[in-house]
């Protein structure tokens, strides 16, 4: 088996940086990849590549904006994800501006967004994030097909300064688990974050590996939402429950929160500490 990008299942840093390239109008593609295979891989960046740099990948395809009642879910697909990781911001800057100067031929920078750990590993909600995560040989199982793994990545603003007019009770009955000690509601309502994502209880089960980190700038708060399968299928089907699609209950997340943007990528695997780009013939 090939060997996967070593940071996808490394726990939840304390600092990161996202960042998204999209190819410029008269850029070569083989240029990009090119460079993509020159970048030394380590546990502190994660890669991934859009499908107009691996149309050739089964299972790839652009991010499908969808609508529901009440909530839109945006497409904004990217060409070249980026996640650089650490312990400190200073190493972290340095090596964004590194891949932004090696990409910046044939690619323009199109969101970089700064995340970090708050408070354990919980959302700007003050909710744990990735409870239900799968962990150990599940976690490789769910989130690696033959060393490759595929990744869907939403950034979501919140509507902070609502969420905290609201009771503890409905904050609670919005996400499905009291805040207080994390124990999940037996009677949360069927909109309840926790009820309509819940992976046991799609058909096939909906695992995937949650990375997602809060951010914050001058142009709000949210999450960083990253989520790794070994398809989209599982991601695809929670949103689609998310979104009303399934049985025209609306998760509630949408209550206080909402995605601002969304792209697919699959993340290669490595070969000698480098991604292995066989499959898109380089």
């Amino acid at each position: 088996m090939n060997a996967p990008q070593p940071g996808i299942l490394e726990p939840v840093p304390n600092f990161s940086r996202y960042l998204e390239f999209s190819l410029r109008a008269d850029a070569d593609p083989g240029l990009v990849l090119g460079a993509l295979a020159s970048v030394n891989i380590d546990a502190e960046i994660v890669i991934g590549i859009g499908p107009a740099l691996a149309g050739s990948i089964k299972s790839l395809h652009t991010f499908p904006a969808s609508n529901g009642p009440g909530c839109e879910v945006p497409s904004t697909q990217a060409d070249v994800w980026c996640w650089i990781k650490g312990s400190q911001r200073g190493p972290i800057v340095q090596k964004s501006r590194a891949l932004s100067k090696l990409f910046s031929p044939t690619c323009r920078r199109s969101r970089l967004v700064d995340g970090f750990k708050y408070d354990g590993g919980r959302d700007l909600s003050g909710y744990e994030d990735g409870t239900e995560n799968p962990e150990g040989a599940a976690a490789f199982n769910a989130a690696f097909s033959d060393g490759s793994s595929f990744v869907a990545v939403q950034q979501w603003l919140h509507a902070l300064d609502f969420f905290d007019t609201l009771s503890e009770d409905e904050r609670d009955n919005i996400i499905g688990r009291r805040k207080s000690d994390n124990v999940e509601l037996d009677d949360a309502p069927l909109s309840a974050h926790v009820k309509r994502t819940a992976q046991e209880t799609f058909k096939p089960e909906a695992f995937i590996v949650r990375r997602s980190m809060p951010w914050s700038d001058a142009t709000g708060d949210g999450l960083m939402f990253v989520a790794f399968g070994k398809s989209f299928d599982a991601f695809e089907a929670q949103l689609a429950r998310m979104t009303a699609q399934e049985d025209q209950i609306i998760d509630g997340l949408f209550t206080f929160t909402r995605p601002v943007s969304g792209s697919y990528f699959w993340c290669p695997p490595l070969a000698a500490g480098k991604l292995d780009l066989s499959a898109l013939g380089m």
